[in-house]
């Protein structure tokens, strides 16, 4: 771990940073950090180093990882307990397995994951070197009818998170797909684990996937209609360290906001966002297949939709595909 504390010290430091002032802050050796500076230099990092002055990071790949995202990190509850994995199988079923162990806003977030799940047990691409995936674990002290609407308050967050990142605001495709240049960037899966005997909710995880340098050749073929990514829409690579960090201390400040009741903002945002608004879309629900023009979104952010017929409805679960979206014409 201290390679990655001296890359985070680097990151930060304004100029030169001298090796007795990072063995000082570190309380590791003068050698200790010698060697950590040579193992980033062999994973590709450019790390400038001068008599009398110390070390300087000219350069840095784009890397996710601990060095890179702590950095910029400003979430004393998700920060407090991140883990970061160059790959794993999902990192909402990490968090699910530990979840006995670990607290309140602890956070996992994988380089690659080689069981990545979306919505409907359907599979989520997570390739290697390009994304973002990440998981928290909340405890809310709430009955779970109350957190049924935490995946909108989450999405109105990676908006944010991304436009902090990036300076452009995606979209949000009802109920839970992030979109940009008509293309969806970032998928969340937020999963409840309730109590069988007394029906508490004992803890939610949530987990957001976002495509940010992938290209077009870079999707499965049949992904290419539907799936871009943050950097094909900004027209620029993005460094994934840093958009991670805006992603959690954005989540950091729902969290806390949404614990305290504070809707009507979220509401207000999520509204603005909402492209699915004043779209024909096509309900796919338990009843069948049915058009509809999407009008709005009800206080407790369900889609409220006309039918041909001129009736009202609100949907709270199923599909929802927006014509002249993914395909759908």
């Amino acid at each position: 771990m201290s390679r990655q504390n001296i890359l985070a010290l680097l990151h930060q430091a304004q100029d030169y940073l001298s090796g007795e002032e990072m063995s000082r802050t570190l309380g590791i050796s003068r050698a200790a950090v010698w060697k950590a500076v040579d193992a980033l230099r062999q994973e590709g990092y450019q790390i400038e180093s001068a008599p009398r002055r110390g070390y300087r990071l000219l350069e840095a790949p784009d890397r996710l990882t601990a060095g890179e995202i702590l950095p910029y990190l400003h979430a004393p509850r998700l920060g407090s307990h991140l883990e970061v994995f160059s790959s794993i199988d999902s990192t909402n079923s990490y968090l699910k397995r530990s979840a006995h162990a670990l607290p309140d806003g602890a956070a996992a977030i994988a380089d690659r994951q080689t069981g990545g799940r979306g919505r409907l047990g359907r599979s989520f691409d997570s390739p290697a070197g390009v994304g973002i995936y990440c998981s928290v674990l909340l405890r809310p002290k709430l009955p779970p009818a109350q957190a049924v609407n935490l995946t909108a308050y989450v999405a109105v967050a990676v908006c944010s998170a991304i436009e902090a990142a990036t300076g452009q605001h995606p979209g949000i495709k009802w109920t839970n797909d992030i979109i940009m240049a008509n293309r969806k960037v970032c998928g969340i899966l937020t999963e409840m684990s309730i109590e069988g005997e007394s029906g508490a909710l004992q803890h939610i995880v949530t987990g957001i996937g976002i495509n940010v340098n992938q290209k077009g050749a870079d999707w499965p073929e049949e992904l290419r209609v539907i799936a871009g990514s943050v950097s094909e829409a900004v027209g620029h690579p993005v460094r994934r360290g840093y958009l991670a960090a805006c992603l959690l201390n954005e989540l950091e400040r729902m969290y806390d906001d949404w614990l305290k009741g504070s809707r009507a903002p979220y509401l207000e945002r999520y509204r603005q966002d909402c492209i699915t608004l004043g779209r024909e879309v096509r309900l796919m629900t338990a009843q069948g297949e049915q058009t509809a023009l999407a009008v709005g979104i009800d206080d407790d952010f369900g889609l409220i939709v006309r039918t041909p017929d001129g009736q009202q409805r609100t949907v709270t679960s199923g599909e929802v595909s927006v014509r002249g979206l993914y395909g759908y014409v």
